[in-house]
């Protein structure tokens, strides 16, 4: 068996419909375009997403896109932000309160610490989500990563 003797399988395929050749055929007559209007003229051709009067789905939908009901959006904050706050604040702890008092999240806001910077000194860092960078470098200092409700 070869590439020059593969057919399709049966039942597969179909011949084409063979449409104006008289009534006999069973397209005949109005050659399946119906009876009057502009779709069974000779050269009609229907605007893209032309719905057959339907209001079309592009005026349908909002103008301005959408709102994901479901998306979470995480405050990010990164690594040097995070040394800064140690050095200024003199902490060890960081947590969403001390994110809080310096001014870089709101108390109820979720936080995503990301690997932008570097942490020279051991730090517990409490957040809602890390990046793998962020949880590595803070590891490899010595410091310890808590993420708040973890699924």
């Amino acid at each position: 068996m070869d590439l020059s003797n593969l057919k399709a399988a049966a039942g597969s395929t179909h011949s084409k419909r063979r449409l104006g050749r008289g009534q006999g055929s069973g397209y005949g007559g109005t050659s399946t375009r119906g009876s009057k209007g502009a779709g069974s003229r000779s050269g009609y051709s229907h605007k893209i997403g032309f719905e057959g009067g339907q209001m079309p789905l592009q005026r349908l939908l909002p103008k301005f896109g959408f709102k994901n009901i479901n998306r979470v959006s995480y405050r990010p904050v990164n690594l040097a932000d995070l040394q800064t706050v140690s050095e200024k604040l003199n902490v060890s702890e960081i947590d969403k309160a001390v994110l809080a008092k310096a001014g870089l999240a709101k108390a109820k806001e979720l936080v995503k610490i990301l690997g932008k910077g570097a942490v020279s000194k051991s730090l517990t860092v409490t957040a809602d989500a890390f990046s793998a960078s962020a949880k590595a470098a803070i590891e490899a200092a010595g410091g310890k990563v808590v993420t708040l409700n973890e699924k």
